[in-house]
Parts: structure tokens; C-alpha cells; sequence
């Protein structure tokens, strides 16, 4: 086992939900490979990156933003969803935050796209409900009735 102070990675996952975890070190790793990091295991990753961002912040900066540009590029594709963007960010500024590297979040999240914090629910038509109760099976009518009524 590593000890916590000198492993960046160690420092990283001292999160406690097992899921998050998980699915921030999977956007890490995303991000590592994009950035072209050497090492072969995370830990190396890890440990190269801090070295080098309290070193040079200026290279953290254009790395997070280069990284911040390709999941932009997905979410316009329409790969990704806009609302999940902000994901990515959470992972890397955890990352950062959690073994001191200090960097301004607020000009890396100034040029990201706002989400929808809505659906895109509508009250069906007439011509839909009249469609799904054409539908031969009598309970699906029964339900169908209900919901349209209260």
C-alpha cells in the first residue's frame, strides 16, 4: 500500500462513494491519455502530472482547456449531452484540489455551454392517445384512460 502523502493517486481517490470513484478515475484516465502523459500506470500518470503542473501552470492551463475543447467538439457532435460536461471538469479539479495544484477555474469554466436543466415533456396529442389505444390489449386502455384523466 502507498502512503497517501506521497501518491497523488492515492490523494485522489480518498473519495468516499465507491461509484464516483470509479467514474472519475475513468475521466482521468481520458484525460491522461489525451494529454499524452508518460507512464504506463495511473499512478504514474498522476505523479508526472502533479510534478509538472506545480511546476508550470501555464501548461496546466492549456492542457485543461485542449481537453475542455475535445469534449466541446463531442457535446456538438451531439456524443455527449451538455449537461455532462460539467463532469469532466469535477474529475480533473478534483484531482487538482486534492493534491494542491492551484489553478483559475473560473476562466476554465467561463467558455463551456450552459446545459438544459429541463426535459422536452409535452402533453401527448389527441391523435397519440387515440393511437395507443388502438392498441388490442384492454389494460393498456385502462392506463391510458387514467392518465389522461387526472
Amino acid at each position: 500500500m502507498l502512503e497517501v502523502e506521497s501518491d497523488p493517486y492515492s490523494l485522489f481517490v480518498f473519495i468516499t462513494s465507491e461509484m464516483t470513484k470509479q467514474k472519475c478515475t475513468i475521466i482521468l484516465r481520458k484525460f491522461f491519455e489525451q494529454i499524452d502523459i508518460d507512464g504506463s500506470t495511473i499512478q504514474e500518470h498522476c505523479k508526472f502530472f502533479v510534478d509538472k503542473a506545480r511546476d508550470d501552470n501555464k501548461w496546466l492551463l492549456h492542457n485543461i482547456l485542449n481537453f475542455l475543447q475535445v469534449q466541446k467538439g463531442r457535446v456538438q457532435k451531439k456524443e455527449i449531452s451538455g449537461a455532462t460536461l460539467p463532469n469532466y471538469i469535477k474529475a480533473v479539479k478534483l484531482f487538482c484540489e486534492m493534491n494542491d495544484i492551484i489553478s483559475s477555474w473560473k476562466k476554465i469554466t467561463r467558455g463551456l455551454p450552459k446545459a438544459r436543466r429541463y426535459a422536452d415533456d409535452r402533453a401527448p396529442t389527441i391523435d397519440e392517445i387515440g393511437k395507443i389505444i388502438e392498441y388490442p390489449d384492454r389494460r393498456i386502455r385502462t392506463i391510458v384512460y387514467i392518465m389522461t384523466s387526472s
